[in-house]
C-alpha cells in the first residue's frame, strides 16, 4: 500500500523543495505522511468546492499547485476561510500537498512544460536557479525561432494548446522570433526577458501600467490570465506522479476554475 510519504519523496524527486523561491511555501500542508493513499485528485487551488469535492470521491490526498498556507496564520478556526479549508481537510481525513515554484522551476516542470506544450523548444533560462546541481532549472524560459512567425499565428497556437477562446494581448510587434514564456505571475520578469532580446511575452497577470510601457518600448504580450497558464500545463507535468503510482487512482478535479469570467 502506498502512503503519503511515497507520493511526496516521487513529488520532490521531480521538484525539489530547495528550488523554491523564498517567499513560497509548499510540501505537506495538511495531514500525515504515514496515511494511505489509494486516490489521489489533482487541483490548481485548494478551494472549499475542491475539499468537497475529494470528501463526495473518497479521495485521500488533493495535490495542488498553489499552496493553502501561503502566510503563516495566526489562529486556524472557521472565522477565516483558510481556517475553514484546513479544518475541513483535518475533519474529512484528506491530506493536501502543494508544489509550487519548485515545480515551476524544476528542470521538467511548468516553465519548461509549457514550452514544449506549445510545440516550441528552449535551452536558455530567464532566470537560473541559484542551485548549482541543477544548472537547468530556474524560471521563464526563452524561445528562439529559426524565422519570424505572425502574431496571429502565435495566438492561434496558443489558444488551441491550452484549450482557450479569449486572451488579452498588447499588440507591440506582430513579427515574432525571440518569445519569452513564464507560468502564472511573469511580469516582474520582464526586464529580464527584455535584456535576452524578447520581442514577444507570453505571461499571465500582467497590469495597465506593465502593457502600456511594453507597448511602448515595441514588445508584444499575450495574457492568457493566470489559471490557463497552469492548469493544463500542471496536469501534463503531473503525467509523471501518475505513471509511478499505477495502482493509484488519479483524478482530475472538475471544479477547479478560473475566477475570471470574461462577459
Amino acid at each position: 500500500m502506498i502512503k503519503v510519504e511515497q507520493i511526496i519523496k516521487a513529488m520532490e524527486k521531480i521538484a525539489p523543495v530547495y528550488l523554491k523561491e523564498d517567499f513560497d511555501n509548499v510540501g505537506l500542508m495538511v495531514g500525515d505522511k504515514a496515511e494511505k493513499v489509494k486516490r489521489v485528485l489533482f487541483a490548481l487551488d485548494c478551494t472549499l468546492e475542491v475539499i468537497e469535492e475529494a470528501k463526495d470521491l473518497k479521495v485521500d490526498l488533493i495535490i495542488s499547485h498553489h499552496p493553502l498556507i501561503f502566510n503563516k496564520p495566526k489562529s486556524i478556526t472557521t472565522d477565516t476561510l483558510q481556517g475553514k479549508k484546513i479544518i475541513k481537510l483535518i475533519r474529512s481525513n484528506i491530506n493536501l500537498y502543494s508544489s509550487h515554484t519548485n515545480l515551476d522551476s524544476a528542470e521538467n516542470g511548468l516553465n519548461q512544460t509549457i514550452v514544449e506544450m506549445l510545440g516550441f523548444k528552449s535551452n536558455e533560462i530567464l532566470e537560473k536557479s541559484k542551485i548549482t546541481s541543477h544548472k537547468n532549472a530556474g524560471l521563464g524560459r526563452m524561445i528562439r525561432l529559426d524565422k519570424e512567425i505572425d502574431l496571429t499565428e502565435l495566438i492561434s497556437t496558443v489558444k488551441s494548446k491550452l484549450n482557450i477562446n479569449t486572451l488579452r494581448v498588447v499588440d507591440g510587434n506582430r513579427k515574432i522570433k525571440n518569445i519569452a514564456i513564464i507560468n502564472g505571475s511573469g511580469q516582474s520578469f520582464f526586464s529580464q526577458a527584455v535584456k535576452m532580446g524578447a520581442d514577444c511575452i507570453i505571461t499571465g497577470d500582467t497590469t495597465y501600467h506593465f502593457a502600456l510601457d511594453y507597448k511602448e518600448m515595441g514588445v508584444t504580450i499575450i495574457d492568457t490570465g493566470h489559471f490557463s497558464s497552469e492548469w493544463l500545463v500542471f496536469l501534463k507535468a503531473m503525467e509523471k506522479i501518475k505513471e509511478e503510482f499505477k495502482e493509484i487512482e488519479f483524478i482530475t478535479s472538475t471544479k477547479v476554475e478560473d475566477p475570471y469570467k470574461f462577459i
